[in-house]
């Protein structure tokens, strides 16, 4: 039974990001706004939202470190895990807004998250406040200075949808990305509780791993369409959105206090270096160019990380 979830959370995932790309451009076209924007904030926010529902359920029902735990192992699957796949699908050519504004921000919000917990050990109602209002600054400074940062490889095959379909597609893909998530994390949770595992372990690789896979997704379909700026944005927006809106939010519902120090002696370091490997990787050997060698450095990364955190 827990097999059958994790198939069919698997198919949800495959139709819920291919519909939420058709409407993410048919936004970007009728907004007239470039598609990086479009995959840091409405991509993002909706492959985003597993990892809020997981976060803030578990953070109320008193399972703090499945909730931080969450955060810190989506956002070290999102750039090694999933980043690595997407480039040995395809490679990115990243532009100046990457290293100018993206990457910087993502960093300001790993920055913030580290100052938090090692703090107190508590994220606090004010802190979550913090959190979520910079969120807000950065969607503002995005909608209002962001420019086009990513070449359109194939303009040809943009479809601009009637709004009522650009709506359903939205609706369709995010539910799809929730629900198929939703049924994986299920399955392999169920799993490993069968095995034993810690809620820790759960949260940073079984439960992270499940509620990236819509970035996957997601970014995977991107690639393949040639819809790399989507892909991109949406990686990145999604560590942004991972830590100031899912931990933000979740902290002004309830304060997120860590129990397991090892979310402070080992997970926070690992979410902080694999950030910073992206900019290095992002020049060399290439200049803004990430591919298939960058993809294999980063999945290399991501199984160190899984070896010595499940050893």
């Amino acid at each position: 039974m827990n097999l059958l979830l994790i198939v069919l959370g698997f198919v949800l995932l495959i139709f819920g990001g291919n519909w939420l790309l058709k409407s993410a451009v048919a936004i970007s076209l009728k907004l007239h706004v470039p598609k990086i924007i479009i995959g840091m904030t409405v991509v993002s926010f909706a492959t985003s939202a597993p990892e809020l529902i997981v976060s803030a359920r578990a953070a109320f029902n008193g399972f703090s470190d499945l909730s931080l735990g969450n955060v810190m192992g989506s956002n070290i699957a999102n750039l090694g895990f999933v980043l690595g796949i997407t480039l040995l699908v395809a490679h990115m050519d990243v532009q100046r807004s990457f290293y100018k504004t993206d990457w910087p921000v993502m960093m300001i919000a790993t920055a913030l998250l580290a100052l938090f917990i090692f703090n107190d050990g508590v994220i606090q109602h004010y802190e979550g406040v913090i959190l979520f209002s910079s969120l807000l600054l950065f969607l503002v400074y995005l909608l209002r200075f962001q420019k086009q940062a990513v070449v359109d490889e194939m303009p040809e095959d943009d479809e601009n949808l009637p709004n009522y379909k650009t709506a359903f597609f939205l609706i369709l893909g995010s539910f799809g990305l929730w629900g198929g998530s939703e049924l994986l994390i299920q399955g392999a949770t169920e799993l490993a509780v069968d095995f034993g595992v810690s809620e820790r372990l759960i949260g940073i690789t079984i439960v992270s791993i499940g509620t990236s896979i819509p970035e996957l997704s997601a970014s995977v379909i991107a690639v393949i369409k040639k819809e790399k700026a989507i892909s991109l944005g949406n990686l990145i927006g999604s560590n942004v959105f991972n830590i100031l809106a899912v931990l933000g939010i979740t902290a002004m519902i309830s304060p997120i206090p860590v129990k397991d120090t090892t979310l402070l002696t080992n997970d926070i370091y690992w979410v902080i270096g694999i950030s910073l490997l992206i900019l290095p990787l992002v020049f060399f050997p290439k200049n803004r160019r990430l591919d298939w060698k960058d993809g294999l450095i980063l999945l290399t990364a991501y199984g160190i990380f899984l070896y010595t955190t499940i050893s």
